[in-house]
């Protein structure tokens, strides 16, 4: 039986058929809408988009520059679980084990603690590898190929011993990016393409620019972003989040580039995996808890818990954010999918228009 959904979009006349889709339109999302709305009239965020999704009703609106909800944003740090799910096909193919030790792929990873180190920390951040590397602005400065990026993290000390402390680590998404590319003899960016991105048909995404337009990407507002990102600084516009080579180079832990629906068919393969992504089993395995008591929750992948602006303290409630200003979360209590993708980075404003928005929809669900 074919399910019949019903989109509620700006600029789209539809009408309204019963009580609980009036509800929906009128008092459920728009309250969040109308942050998004604020914020890009008042000029703080040049263009945002959010696309909210619970059961078979849609309700996806753009702002600002984003004309359409096909607009495409810098992802950030939601390139992490995109990353690692199609790393994860390799899982599926008995290329690895999750407690496969890192080195075993890595040869030239030892020393210093590393050879204990196994693939789910890097997957769960207790790997005891840094976020960025001490010389980051150095690659970035001299527009270093990711295979540079790599040897850096392959040598960089340790903050502790792994599995013993949390501490998120883009490096560690990193080194599986590379354990993958090994493996199947692949970039980590056609991995993407060919497992996730084809699958899902998700058609205004890619790690790094791929087929994508260049000229159709969502600029950054990059004042008072992140310091490994140059926050602005205007010295660092040749590697800054908007330039060519930081667009172009795909870093598998904040490179990829996607619409809001396209983030909302990523998440629903998880809320409800049907095998065109992964295996049911490895997808809910990944987005549930891997760390022990006392550690800060994570996935594989995927942020979990009640970190994520999602509805109430429910730990079931799996997502990411990003530091260019996105977030996205799955409710499979309420089955939700909230995506919101902004140009404003996350540190720029407190509270930020995301989570604003964000936190009314966790409480018309919650």
């Amino acid at each position: 039986m074919i399910k019949r959904r019903t989109i509620l979009q700006a600029g789209v006349g539809l009408a309204i058929g019963t009580p609980l889709l009036a509800a929906l339109q009128k008092n459920k999302w728009t309250e969040a809408s109308d942050v998004l709305q604020t914020a890009a009239d008042s000029g703080q965020v040049h263009a945002a988009s959010i696309h909210v999704q619970q059961g078979d009703h849609i309700f996806a609106k753009s702002f600002g520059a984003a004309k359409t909800t096909d607009a495409i944003f810098l992802l950030a740090s939601i390139s992490k679980p995109i990353t690692i799910a199609a790393v994860m096909t390799l899982y599926e193919q008995r290329e690895f084990r999750l407690d496969d030790a890192v080195q075993k792929f890595l040869p030239e990873f030892i020393g210093d603690g590393r050879d204990h180190t196994t693939m789910r920390q890097l997957f769960t951040h207790n790997s005891g590898l840094p976020d960025q590397l001490p010389q980051n602005s150095k690659l970035r400065a001299s527009h270093a190929e990711l295979s540079e990026f790599v040897s850096g993290a392959v040598r960089t000390p340790l903050l502790f011993k792994p599995g013993t402390k949390y501490s998120y680590s883009s490096m560690a998404i990193l080194l599986a990016s590379e354990v993958a590319r090994r493996i199947s003899g692949k970039t980590i960016a056609t991995l993407v393409d060919e497992a996730v991105c084809r699958p899902l048909q998700m058609k205004h995404s890619a790690l790094g620019v791929g087929h994508l337009n260049p000229e159709a990407l969502m600029q950054c507002q990059v004042a008072n972003a992140a310091p490994e990102s140059g926050s602005g600084d205007p010295t660092t516009k040749n590697w800054d989040w908007n330039s060519d080579y930081w667009r172009k180079l795909g870093v598998p832990w904040g490179g990829a580039h996607g619409s809001v629906g396209d983030v909302a068919r990523f998440l629903s393969a998880f809320l409800h995996p049907e095998g065109k992504l992964l295996k049911p089993e490895t997808a809910h395995m990944m987005v549930r808890n891997h760390n022990p008591d006392g550690m800060r929750p994570r996935g594989l992948g995927f942020d979990v818990g009640s970190n994520l602006s999602g509805p109430g303290k429910r730990e079931d409630v799996f997502g990411h954010t990003g530091s260019t200003g996105t977030l996205c979360w799955a409710d499979p209590t309420s089955d939700t999918i909230c995506v919101i993708l902004t140009t404003l980075p996350s540190r720029a404003a407190n509270p930020h228009p995301r989570n604003v928005a964000a936190q009314h929809v966790a409480e018309t669900v919650g």
